[in-house]
């Protein structure tokens, strides 16, 4: 099986095994459809936002408006760290989820979100989906974040 390899804004980066590509969609440098896990009914969704350079807003914006995301959410949990010489800034964070465009917020819900620092423009990761699809696939983002890398 291959794996998607993918790059925007000079930095490339590998879909973990077992998620699809989905269609492409503006703003959007990829979409990856990650199946239910059992006892779950929607699959998830993994998108990585590209909006241009200098474009998305600051990092804490957007932490702070995926936290916003949530009613009476969990305490979020943030971190920092330096993957392949880039800043990466974590959010993970449960609770009714409302997603962007005011829907009807969905209880059980989990978001793992990080941005990518670039000098090329900031790369925006959200993983959002059932409790259980976000747990059972933990591992599988924690291998897409660390697989982003400089084009060399």
């Amino acid at each position: 099986m291959t794996l998607l390899a993918e790059s925007v804004a000079g930095l490339h980066w590998t879909a973990p095994p077992g998620w699809k590509a989905g269609p492409p969609k503006q703003m959007r440098a990829a979409t990856y459809i990650v199946p239910a896990a059992p006892g779950d009914h929607d699959d998830a969704e993994c998108v990585v936002y590209f909006f241009g350079q200098g474009q998305g807003g600051s990092v804490q914006a957007n932490v702070d408006r995926w936290k916003g995301q949530f009613a009476q959410p969990a305490a979020a949990k943030t971190g920092k760290r330096v993957v392949h010489g880039l800043t990466v800034t974590t959010v993970d964070v449960a609770g009714s989820y409302s997603g962007m465009g005011g829907a009807p917020a969905k209880p059980g819900y989990r978001m793992l979100g990080a941005i990518v620092e670039n000098p090329g423009g900031n790369l925006f990761v959200k993983f959002a989906g059932e409790a259980k699809t976000v747990a059972a696939n933990q591992s599988k983002f924690e291998m897409l974040l660390g697989s982003f890398d400089k084009d060399h």
